[in-house]
C-alpha cells in the first residue's frame, strides 16, 4: 500500500528512502549471582537511606495531601502540645523540611556513587544497575506504604475529637473533611509525591551520576540508564492523565474513546506500513522499533512544519498531509486537538471534573452541557476558559491543523517509547529482591549471593592494605637564582616560597587524599596511596592535583608580576608503582623508599641543553629527546617547564581507572605540524566534583648533542598531562547524554 498522491515520480521513491532508526529498550542484568530463591538477585540497601526515605516520602504525602498538622504522631505530649485552639493555627502545605530533603538527596547521591564504584571494581555495570533497580523498587513500595501510615495517623488524631464533650467539636468536623479529601485525592497525592521523587532522582542523575559514569565507563553502552530518566517511573503502568497531558499527549481511557493507545498505535502502524519501506526480519518488530524513536517523526513530517523549499521538505509536507488525513479518516483528529487544548485547563477544573470528561466536553455538546451543569452546581468556577478552548478548536484551519498533527506524531512516539521503557524496567524489577529481613540478609550473605550497598559512614572502618602508590614531585626551577635576587633586595625568601608555593599546595592535599612525603630543598614530594578495593583512581587524582597545582602557581605568578617580584617556574613528574612503599626508621621519623621517587625526580627535571633547543614550548610543555648514541631512560633529555610528565606505567594505570577518549589531531609540535594523539577523561574528585584531564602521547625525538638538530624518530613513548587552555578547547564537552536526559 502506498499513498496515492505520492505517485509523482521521484517523490514516491524519496518517501521510501527516508532513513528511519530503530530503538528497543532493554535492561539486562548480566554476570550477577542469583539470590537465595535461585530466581531473583538479593539486594540490601543502607538502613540509614531507607529510614530517611520513609521520612521524606511521608512528608511529601502530608504536604500534597494538606494534612501535615493532622498526620502528627498521636501521643500524650503531642495532644498537650496542640490543643484545639492552637491546632487550627498550625501551618499547612509546608514543604518537607529543607534539611531533611537535602539529607535524602545526599544519601541518594552517595548510595548510587558507591554502587558505581562497586561496578567499576568488579568490571560489571550490572552491579550498578541492580542497585538502581532496588532503589526504585523500594521507593515505589514506600509510596504506597507511607500513604497508608499517614491515613492511620490521621485516624488516630481524629479520635481525639470524637468525644461530644470536646471543647471545639467544629474543628473536629473540619479535620474530618480534610481527612476524607485526602482519601478522595489519593491518586493525585501519590502522583505529586512520585513526581517530586522523580525530579530528585533526575537532578542527582544530571548533577553527578551521568558524569561519574562517563568518567568510569566512558563510551560504554549506557542506554539502559535511559530507563531511569522516564517521567512515568512512579506511575501505575504509565497511565496518568495529568502526566500525559503535561509531558506527552492525553489519550482516551474509556472503552468508547476512539483515541485509546492501542487504537492510535494501529493508526500509526498503518501509516508507517503505507510508506512501503523495505523491512529486514520481522515487520512487526521493525514497526515497533520505528515507533520507539521520536526522531522518526521529525524525519517523516518535519515536526509539523516542514521546509517546502527543499526536496526533503516537499516529501515531508506530503507525508504530513497523509498523516492528518489518516487521523481524520479514523475520526480522531478532534480528539487529538482536544488533548492539547485540555492540558492548560486541568489545573482549574480538576479534580472536580475528570480529565477525560473535560476533554470530551471540548468535543461533544452533550458532554459539555454535563460539565457546565457540574460547574454551576459547584457555584464558584467559571466555564469561560472551557468555552475559549472550544472556540480555539473551532478556529483551527489548514496549516494549524497540520502542525497539531505533526506534533501529535512526535508526542505519541515519545509516549510509546517511554511506555516500552517502563515495561522493560518493570520486567527487570521482577528480578530484584530488596532484602529487609535480617535473617534473609544473613542467609544470603553466608551464601555469597547478597549485593549490599551501604553509605560510606555505615561501612566498617577496616584499614585495608596499601596495594599501590603514586608519587607526585613538583620541582621549582632556578630557586637559587630567585633566592639570591630576593636577598639582594632585602626580602625574605622563606616567606616568599612558603606563601606562594608550599602553603597553597598544602591546602589542596585533603581534596585529593594526598599525603606530603617530604620537602626536598626547592621541591615538594606528595604521595597518593591506593588501597585494596579502592575505586578512587590514584593516578587520575594525581593528574588532576598536578593540574591544580600549576593553575595555583600561575595565579600567584600574575600577582607577583604586578608586585614586581620574581615569578615561579615549575615542573611536575608523576610516577606509579604497584605495591606498597618501604620505609626506613630514623628516630621518630619514617623515610619512604620507593622506585617511584627516583622516577618522579627524572620526570620533573628539565635539561638546560634542551631548554635552548625548545625555546618557546607552545601548546605543550613536556618534550623528550634522545641522542643517537644513547637511548636509555636515565640518559634521555627532558624538557618540563610548567608541565606534568606522566610515567608510562602511570598512564597504563590511568586507563584502568577512568575511561579515556582517544583522538588524533594535526597540531603544531615545535614549529612543525604533525599527528598528535590525545586522550581525554573525567576525574571524579568528590560526589559532585569532576576535573577534566587530557593526556598527550608523544615519541622521543633524536637530537644531535653538538648541533642541537632535531630528527623525528620512533623513540620511546612519553606522556604529558596537558595544562594549557587551547588543548582543552579541542575537546568539546560530551552533550549526548544530557540531551537525552532533557528529551
Amino acid at each position: 500500500m502506498v499513498f496515492p498522491f505520492l505517485n509523482r515520480g521521484s517523490l514516491e521513491e524519496q518517501a521510501r528512502q527516508i532513513p528511519l532508526s530503530l530503538y528497543a529498550p532493554v535492561l539486562a542484568l548480566e554476570g550477577l549471582t542469583a539470590g537465595v530463591d535461585n530466581v531473583r538477585h538479593d539486594v540490601y540497601l543502607s538502613s540509614k537511606f531507607c529510614d530517611q526515605s520513609r521520612v521524606h516520602i511521608s512528608r511529601l504525602i502530608t504536604k500534597y495531601g494538606n494534612v501535615e498538622d493532622l498526620a502528627v504522631e498521636t501521643s500524650n505530649t503531642l495532644v498537650a502540645a496542640f490543643p484545639p485552639p492552637l491546632a487550627s493555627a498550625l501551618p499547612r502545605n509546608q514543604p518537607p523540611r529543607p534539611a531533611e530533603t537535602a539529607e535524602f538527596k545526599r544519601m541518594l547521591t552517595e548510595l548510587q556513587t558507591v554502587s558505581l564504584q562497586r561496578a567499576k571494581l568488579s568490571g560489571n555495570l550490572s552491579v550498578d544497575l541492580v542497585a538502581r533497580l532496588a532503589i526504585i523498587k523500594y521507593l515505589r513500595s514506600e509510596l504506597s506504604s507511607q500513604f497508608g501510615h499517614v491515613l492511620e495517623r490521621c485516624r488516630a488524631r481524629l479520635k481525639q475529637y470524637e468525644n461530644p464533650r470536646h471543647m471545639n467539636p467544629g474543628f473536629g468536623i473540619t479535620l474530618r473533611d480534610r481527612f476524607l479529601n485526602l482519601q478522595f485525592r489519593k491518586k493525585i497525592v501519590l502522583r505529586l509525591a512520585g513526581q517530586d521523587l522523580f525530579m530528585t532522582l533526575l537532578t542527582v542523575e544530571k548533577e553527578t551520576l551521568s558524569r561519574l559514569r562517563r568518567s568510569l565507563f566512558g563510551g560504554s553502552d549506557l542506554t539502559s540508564y535511559e530507563l531511569f530518566t522516564n517521567r512515568m517511573l512512579f506511575t501505575e503502568e504509565g497511565r496518568d492523565d495529568f502526566i500525559n497531558a503535561e509531558h506527552y499527549v492525553m489519550l482516551g481511557n474509556f472503552e468508547r474513546d476512539p483515541d485509546r493507545f492501542h487504537t492510535m498505535r494501529e493508526v500509526a502502524t498503518e501509516f508507517l506500513q503505507a510508506l512501503d519501506i523495505a523491512v529486514e526480519g520481522s515487520a512487526e518488530q521493525q514497526i515497533e522499533g520505528w515507533l520507539n524513536d521520536p526522531e522518526n517523526a521529525e524525519r517523516l513530517v518535519g515536526g509539523g512544519n516542514p521546509d517546502e523549499s527543499t526536496k526533503a521538505g516537499e516529501v515531508q509536507k506530503a507525508l504530513l498531509v497523509a498523516w492528518m488525513n489518516m487521523l481524520e479518516q479514523y475520526d480522531v483528529m478532534e480528539h487529538v486537538i482536544a488533548s492539547y487544548e485540555v492540558a492548560p485547563l486541568l489545573g482549574e477544573y480538576s479534580p472536580l471534573i475528570n480529565p477525560q470528561q473535560l476533554k470530551n466536553a471540548l468535543i461533544t455538546k452533550v458532554e459539555r452541557e454535563r460539565v457546565e451543569q457540574l460547574l454551576r452546581d459547584h457555584g464558584k468556577i467559571s466555564a469561560e476558559r472551557l468555552h475559549a478552548a472550544r472556540r480555539r478548536m473551532g478556529s483551527l484551519r489548514g496549516h494549524e491543523r497540520l502542525k497539531v498533527a505533526g506534533r501529535f506524531l512526535r508526542d505519541f512516539m515519545r509516549y510509546h517509547r517511554d511506555l516500552r521503557r517502563l515495561e522493560a524496567l518493570n520486567s527487570a524489577l521482577d528480578l530484584v529482591s530488596v532484602i529487609s529481613n535480617e535473617k534473609l540478609r544473613e542467609l544470603s550473605m553466608i551464601n555469597n549471593t547478597l549485593y549490599e550497598f551501604l553509605l560510606p559512614e555505615e561501612q566498617k572502618p577496616v584499614e585495608e592494605k596499601v596495594a599501590h602508590h603514586v608519587i607526585l614531585k613538583a620541582d621549582l626551577r632556578d630557586s637559587t637564582t630567585v633566592t639570591q635576587t630576593l636577598v639582594q633586595r632585602g626580602l625574605n625568601p622563606a616567606s616568599y616560597f612558603g606563601l606562594n608555593f608550599f602553603e597553597p599546595v598544602n591546602k589542596l592535599l585533603a581534596s585529593y587524599r594526598a599525603t606530603k612525603v617530604f620537602i626536598e630543598g626547592d621541591a615538594v614530594i606528595l604521595c597518593i596511596f591506593g588501597r585494596e578495593n579502592d575505586a578512587g583512581g590514584t593516578v587520575a587524582r594525581a593528574c588532576a592535583l598536578g593540574r591544580e597545582i600549576l593553575e595555583v602557581v600561575r595565579g600567584y605568578n600574575q600577582k607577583l608580576e604586578t608586585e614586581g617580584l620574581p615569578t615561579l617556574e615549575l615542573g611536575i613528574g608523576i610516577s606509579y608503582q604497584d605495591g606498597a612503599p618501604l620505609y626506613l626508621v630514623d628516630g621518630d621519623s619514617r623515610i619512604m623508599i620507593s622506585q617511584a621517587l627516583n622516577e618522579s625526580d627524572r620526570l620533573s627535571s628539565c635539561s638546560r641543553l634542551v631548554r635552548r633547543l625548545v625555546g618557546a614550548s607552545g601548546m605543550f610543555n613536556v618534550y623528550v629527546f634522545q641522542t643517537e648514541e644513547d637511548d636509555r631512560d636515565e640518559m634521555l633529555l627532558r624538557y618540563n617547564i610548567g608541565g606534568i610528565h606522566l610515567a608510562p606505567s602511570a598512564f597504563v594505570k590511568l586507563q584502568q581507572e577512568i575511561s579515556l577518549e582517544r583522538r588524533e589531531l594535526p597540531l603544531e609540535i615545535l614549529g612543525e605540524t604533525e599527528p598528535v594523539t590525545l586522550y581525554a577523561g573525567l576525574v571524579p574528585i568528590a560526589s559532585d566534583t569532576f576535573h577534566k584531564i587530557i593526556v598527550r602521547e608523544g615519541r622521543a625525538s633524536t637530537v644531535d648533542a653538538r648541533t642541537l638538530v632535531r630528527k623525528p624518530s620512533d623513540g620511546p613513548r612519553y606522556y604529558e598531562v596537558c595544562t594549557t587552555a587551547p588543548v582543552y578547547g579541542l575537546f568539546e564537552a560530551p552533550k549526548a547524554e544530557s540531551a537525552a536526559l532533557n528529551r
